[in-house]
């Protein structure tokens, strides 16, 4: 039997694309909005069994305020989260939060569907890999500095790397499809996931955040010809 959710995601677009694709699988979904703020009031309205929510920073403070708010008010609702890989303190959050699960952003729709079952049967939904990565990070910590253009780039596939770069270079969808030889509904998939993992609205506010952290001073080398 399909699953009655709500998604949500703080970019609409994504959360109405998840949205249809899960309605393709016979899942019942009530609603698909933005931003994940609003989450809370949503859940107690439409009164769903999951509710999964799509975050590009898991590990920024108040990522899990609306998980908080949702199982304040409906405790009954489970909730999986849709994120990148998170360091051990994001995973930690979520589930403190509430979370009965979470899932990888780069996960097959078998795999968020399988999430969502296994929430709404009040069992934990979380790969074990991603489980076992997080307890490896947390006995032997990564020698590398936890900068700000460290973080984001762990956020960001080698091709997403290379999209931001062509972004922050001021080319349009066509020349990034051109450039990296893809289609350019393929392009504008990768320009849309690169602003949901980076937290911003625009492709000029994706540029900025690159310049103003340095990521750009590390995505450079071999930034092309190695995808």
């Amino acid at each position: 039997m399909g699953v009655r959710l709500v998604v949500v995601d703080d970019h609409r677009l994504l959360a109405e694309a998840l949205a249809s694709a899960l309605k393709l699988r016979g899942h019942r979904v009530l609603a698909a909005a933005a931003p994940v703020a609003g989450a809370a009031e949503l859940v107690v309205g439409r009164a769903p069994e999951v509710c999964l929510v799509g975050t590009a920073a898991p590990d920024a403070p108040g990522a899990f305020d609306a998980v908080v708010r949702i199982k304040r008010e409906r405790p009954q609702v489970a909730v999986v989260v849709l994120g990148p890989v998170p360091s051990p303190r994001g995973i930690a959050a979520a589930f403190a939060a509430g979370a009965s699960g979470y899932v990888r952003h780069d996960e097959r729709i078998e795999g968020v569907e399988r999430a969502l079952v296994r929430a709404r049967s009040g069992e934990s939904a979380i790969a074990p890999q991603l489980l076992q990565g997080a307890f490896a990070e947390l006995l032997h910590p990564s020698a590398q500095p936890d900068d700000e253009a460290q973080r984001l780039l762990q956020l960001l596939t080698q091709r997403e790397v290379e999209v931001l770069v062509r972004v922050a270079e001021g080319e349009d969808t066509r020349l990034i499809a051109a450039g990296m030889g893809i289609a350019s509904s393929t392009a504008r998939t990768h320009v849309q996931r690169v602003l949901m993992k980076l937290g911003v609205g625009s492709r000029l506010e994706a540029a900025a955040l690159a310049a103003r952290t340095g990521l750009l001073d590390r995505a450079v080398p071999g930034q092309r010809g190695s995808f």
